[in-house]
């Protein structure tokens, strides 16, 4: 999915030329609270924007270009992947791409300068002399001699031109502020180019579509073989292919998406009808295909399908023992491959909440998704980042229609995200949608189209370690958490473990202690642990962790009272060990490691 940029107000004097340029380019637009009229908005603008820029959304920032250097600076590291990021004077008389010059910045500072009538301060060589970069071709090229690129400008800089060779007619209007000059070459060609020279800069036109089929389990390498023998016979370059596609029962096939993220196209899957409906424009058509699968070919019928009309074969059906593949191709460039994506389900923990505890990785997966899914108070908690998108909010107790409900949005080729608090793999719903996926459809299972789809899971901050965290190190020993619902779990166990955790004299994490109906669990568990451990042992209690509520108290273990412990309080347990220090900041709690006896020769 594509990212749309945000558009961050800082002050009411850039609102007016915010609201603008959010409006000229399509941008969602984000406001400061309590300085600007804009929702949604944020309380902290250096957070708020390190948070956009780590999730990889384009930011415009209508203040001053330092905020956003500040902001974004320590997150810096390679210039391949980062967003761009652009600041715009409040009168709007100014835009300036500040990183991602080559990815986007430089076009989006001159689309919104033309918009607003401002001035695009632009500073990348090639931009200011050419008014290209060369390592940005439009969309349907490919860069295929990325190594070469630089050296390449350089040379094209030095020149003050290139000659320009193959088939450029496509490029000609891209390429028409390049002068003709000795010194460099620009080739623009379908046919690979082994050996590019360091002066030259290759492009190829994306004008073919791979069309593969394979049996199931088929190896990746007989595969890879037979396409690219597909391609050497027809002398192209797997960088002049747009897109690779196949019958929508191979979307989890390993062969076909290796081949896929080999070549670095899109791969688009097709119903079995919709193949067949190319049919009349195939060379190949098979009885056997059409009684397995009900379409009377893969390989072809994918190819043409996925180049639209506009496409005709350019290399029939070749097969292997077990791979078949085909070309179709275009006169122009395919900018727009037909199909369906693989659906993606992301994972994702949140953490107990606040921004700054949220992962990268995870900010990242909800900016691509295109749908939120979640209990609503965990994606009320993603403040902006879910402002714009489609959320489905689902009930405490509606656990598995969460999952199943996300399983099957993305089945239908979207990016889903599905947001839970802390870890989603602790107490949360990783679990649940892996268990959906192994259930065999007789025992309320997913669809087969929801087994295919790609499981993505980001680790988030837990309950517990944020817990730890506040308190100091509680963990630094070995631990283990229990949860005190009996919902899912018989009460049986959950005693049986409480026991076994008590005689170990692990540290005890326990999640859900208590709710409206369960009151009794923890009563009992700490006259289990009463037994194994002193009434002193130091006990944490923490509520609404990360949150404007946050709540820290310390209590022994004699003297823990359910009356104040609720569903959103982590309680952690020390063992005979832990210790409870009144240091300069207040109390903090610790479990030794043993590196005392380290230091006194106790130990080997």
């Amino acid at each position: 999915m594509a990212v749309k940029p945000v558009v961050v107000a800082i002050n009411t004097s850039g609102e007016a030329t915010a609201r603008r340029i959010a409006q000229a380019i399509g941008a969602d637009l984000h406001g400061r609270e309590g300085r600007t009229c804009i929702e949604p908005s944020f309380a902290n603008a250096l957070d708020h924007i390190r948070t956009l820029f780590a999730a990889g959304i384009p930011v415009i920032g209508v203040c001053a270009s330092g905020i956003l250097i500040r902001a974004v600076a320590p997150l810096l590291n390679d210039k391949r992947s980062e967003p761009p990021v652009l600041s715009v004077s409040d009168d709007g008389s100014v835009v300036v791409p500040l990183l991602g010059g080559h990815r986007g910045a430089n076009r989006l500072a001159g689309d919104i300068a033309q918009a607003i009538d401002a001035k695009a301060a632009i500073t990348t060589a090639g931009d200011v002399s050419m008014g290209i970069a060369l390592d940005v071709p439009p969309k349907g090229w490919r860069l295929g001699t990325p190594e070469t690129a630089k050296t390449a400008m350089a040379a094209i800089l030095a020149s003050g031109g290139a000659q320009v060779t193959g088939e450029e007619a496509g490029l000609s209007e891209w390429l028409a502020s390049v002068p003709p000059a000795d010194g460099a070459k620009i080739i623009v060609t379908s046919k690979a180019v082994p050996n590019a020279q360091d002066n030259a800069v290759v492009y190829h036109p994306q004008r073919y579509t791979l069309g593969v089929g394979c049996s199931r389990n088929c190896p990746p390498e007989e595969l890879a073989d037979l396409v690219q023998g597909v391609l050497d016979d027809a002398d192209i370059s797997s960088k002049a292919i747009a897109a690779i596609a196949t019958v929508d029962l191979k979307a989890d096939e390993p062969a076909i998406l290796e081949l896929a993220r080999s070549f670095g196209v899109p791969l688009r899957f097709f119903t079995a009808s919709e193949l067949d409906a190319e049919t009349p424009r195939c060379a190949t058509v098979s009885d056997v295909v059409f009684a397995e699968i009900g379409t009377h070919g893969v390989a072809e019928n994918a190819a043409l399908a996925c180049g639209g009309t506009d496409v005709t074969l350019h290399r029939p059906k070749v097969k292997s023992a077990m791979a078949t593949a085909a070309l179709a191709m275009s006169e122009g460039v395919i900018s727009e491959p037909k199909g369906r994506a693989r659906g993606r389900l992301f994972v994702v923990g949140i953490g107990p909440g606040q921004a700054a505890w949220r992962t990268p990785e995870v900010s990242h997966f909800v900016s691509q998704a295109e749908e939120l899914v979640g209990y609503g108070l965990y994606i009320d908690l993603l403040g902006p980042l879910a402002f714009g998108k489609k959320r489905s909010d689902f009930p405490l107790g509606g656990e598995e229609d969460r999952c199943r409900y996300a399983l099957e949005q993305a089945a239908k080729g979207k990016d889903v995200a599905l947001v839970c608090s802390g870890d989603a793999g602790i107490y949360a719903m990783g679990a649940l949608v892996f268990e959906l996926l192994d259930r065999p459809p007789e025992q309320h299972g997913v669809s087969e189209a929801a087994r295919r789809v790609e499981v993505v899971c980001s680790p988030g901050v837990s309950a517990l370690q944020g817990a730890a965290a506040r308190a100091g190190a509680p963990l630094g020993h070995d631990f283990c958490a229990i949860s005190l619902s009996d919902l899912l779990t018989p009460r049986a166990d959950i005693v049986r473990r409480l026991k076994a955790a008590a005689e170990g004299d692990f540290v005890i994490a326990f999640y859900n202690p208590v709710s409206k109906k369960r009151r009794t669990l923890l009563a009992e568990a700490r006259e289990i642990l009463l037994q194994h451990r002193p009434a002193d042992t130091p006990v944490m209690l923490a509520s609404n962790l990360g949150r404007p509520t946050e709540h820290i108290r310390y209590r022994r273990l004699d003297e823990l009272e359910v009356d104040e412990v609720d569903m959103l309080t982590v309680v952690l347990i020390g063992s005979s060990n832990s210790r409870l220090a009144q240091l300069g900041e207040g109390p903090r709690m610790y479990t030794p490691r043993g590196y005392a006896r380290k230091i006194d020769g106790d130990l080997s």
